[in-house]
């Protein structure tokens, strides 16, 4: 069994390089309580993040926009080799009994991916994360500090750290994103 899990995991790697793999199944953190999805709505900038292979730009940022009672239209940008490029997907509540747990898939053809809001004050910072198993033999996970500014004081991104580190998800590689020379309208 720990060479058909090692194996997979060889497989697999190429394609996940540049994300973050854990051994087990993704980890069950809490999540944002009485969680209102219309105040969440609107421009959020990403200000740290888990490394992800579709991010490689600067001065990122998503836009939340409520299209029916549990729909969302999803707008991601970001500035890579001087241009701009955005994505537009869409995401949906995936349960309408814990509002915080969303999906948000950015093609037809493949499934909703979680975004769960760990945190947030509406008005400064959100803390998002996902993660998804493969076998439950290990993990790919991401996890974002986002603001509704450029940037946060370091003592809050700090408490955020700690919050994600307090429900088992590892940030020891979280590196702050790119938000200086963002001169380009995105």
């Amino acid at each position: 069994m720990k060479m058909f899990s090692a194996s997979i995991f060889v497989l697999i790697l190429p394609i996940i390089r540049a994300q973050v793999p854990h051994w087990g199944p993704c980890p069950e953190p809490e999540v944002q309580p009485a969680f209102t999805l219309k105040q969440f709505m609107g421009r959020w900038f990403e200000i740290a993040k888990l490394p992800a292979q579709f991010e490689k730009g600067r001065c990122i940022e998503t836009n939340f926009t409520l299209t029916t009672d549990n729909s969302i239209r999803v707008v991601s940008s970001e500035i890579l080799k001087g241009k701009v490029r955005k994505i537009e997907g869409t995401g949906v509540i995936e349960d309408p009994k814990n509002p915080a747990k969303l999906g948000i898939s950015y093609s037809y053809v493949l499934p909703y991916s979680p975004y769960w809001i760990l945190s947030t004050d509406y008005v400064n910072f959100a803390l998002v994360y996902s993660c998804t198993d493969v076998l439950r033999l290990f993990h790919v996970d991401f996890a974002w500090i986002l603001g509704r500014t450029r940037s946060l004081p370091d003592a809050t991104v700090e408490k955020a750290r700690e919050t994600f580190t307090n429900n088992n998800i590892d940030v020891t590689r979280m590196i702050p994103s790119l938000q200086q020379g963002c001169d380009k309208t995105l």
